[in-house]
């Protein structure tokens, strides 16, 4: 079963990786709804040394207003993924693209799993990373040979 074929409800499990990978597929495929679905209706969604969003709808909002313009894009790449208890952890690369503005960048995820929701979505990553990240990507626009790649596994 290919992602496309997959059914847009949230996880029935208490696997908090298949619900933290499910919650990234459906943001890389841009059901945001599908995804925020899978968020506890107080989550706590934390981008580490920014200020935390706490609750569904305003998750969904913040979102809405980053992925779900006609231009932007969502990429992910897990590079290792693993659960302690209802925890799942996640080292990985995330792409955003805006038209041809493309950046990737390393991420850190933690998910907090209860009852099949997402009750806490915590993200850590390296500033340096991004801005190195970004001043990449503008380059890129101009000179399309400097866009970042996809990470090879």
């Amino acid at each position: 079963m290919t992602l496309a074929d997959a059914p847009s409800t949230p996880v029935a499990t208490e696997d908090p990786v298949a619900v933290a990978s499910r919650f990234l597929d459906l943001l890389m495929a841009g059901d945001l709804d599908a995804a925020a679905d899978l968020l506890a209706p107080d989550v706590i969604y934390i981008n580490v040394s920014l200020p935390k969003i706490v609750g569904r709808e305003r998750v969904r909002k913040v979102a809405k207003a980053t992925l779900g313009r006609p231009s932007a894009g969502f990429e992910v790449y897990i590079h290792a993924t693993g659960a302690d208890g209802h925890v799942a952890l996640n080292e990985r690369t995330d792409v955003l693209t805006v038209g041809p503005f493309r950046t990737q960048f390393w991420v850190y995820g933690r998910f907090e799993v209860v009852d099949g929701q997402i009750t806490v979505w915590r993200d850590s990553f390296d500033w340096l990373n991004i801005t190195l990240a970004s001043l990449r990507g503008l380059a890129g626009i101009a000179i399309p040979a400097l866009r970042a790649k996809p990470p090879v596994a």
